[in-house]
């Protein structure tokens, strides 16, 4: 999701009955009946239904059929259709972070690292790896030109690119207090993973650059030589 429609799933608890049907969803440990479900929080069934399946458009429930009476065959009644909390995670941060692509990185590297390889390799090798993969999964864009396909893909990452002069500055660090705490680390991962960017995009023309400043990303893509 885009932090539009995340922050739209969010905002859908803002309703007192749905914040009320979602906990009470979110509590059980097993998928419940729109009957239950009606009972827990004190409202008709017709009502839980209209709610739940709102929760479930917003992303925040998932469903699934199941007959409750355990039998099967002829005889045994419709499914009914349970609710259970959505597997997927929604979190709206601004400026948007992206702690769990670090936290994946770096998981990524001490695996590596388990094999040999120097830690400090081991993150350069699996953020430049990730790189790839993002390169590779992002949507074919119509931008006119390699600096502003590149800005697009990082914007999607939450980098905040600012063209200036042939340039992209980047506006905001997703990784922000990681990389305060442990900056050499997290800074060295980030251009490993933004020059893997680059590569995985035919990009040789441009480079990622350590140019540290206060209050923004570590990193910059300019021109090569």
């Amino acid at each position: 999701m885009d932090i539009t429609a995340q922050a739209s799933s969010i905002g859908s608890l803002a309703d007192d009955t749905r914040r009320a049907l979602y906990e009470h969803v979110s509590e059980q440990t097993e998928p419940i009946s729109r009957e239950e479900a009606a009972t827990a929080v004190g409202i008709s069934p017709n009502m839980a239904r209209f709610h739940l399946d709102k929760l479930v458009d917003a992303g925040l429930l998932e469903t699934e059929f199941r007959r409750l009476s355990g039998r099967t065959g002829p005889g045994a009644g419709r499914p009914s259709k349970l609710y259970r909390r959505a597997a997927t995670t929604i979190a709206v941060s601004l400026p948007e972070r992206r702690y769990d692509l670090v936290g994946h990185l770096l998981a990524g590297a001490i695996e590596r690292a388990g094999d040999g390889t120097s830690l400090n390799d081991a993150v350069a090798e699996v953020a430049r790896d990730e790189g790839h993969e993002i390169a590779a999964s992002a949507a074919a864009e119509t931008e006119p030109d390699d600096l502003s396909r590149v800005a697009a893909v990082l914007a999607a990452q939450g980098f905040e690119p600012r063209e200036q002069d042939g340039a992209l500055t980047l506006a905001n660090c997703p990784f922000d207090s990681l990389a305060r705490e442990h900056t050499d680390l997290v800074c060295s991962a980030n251009l490993s993973l933004i020059g893997g960017i680059l590569e995985g995009m035919n990009c040789p023309h441009l480079r990622a650059s350590g140019e540290p400043h206060a209050g923004q990303c570590c990193v910059a893509i300019r021109p090569a030589g």
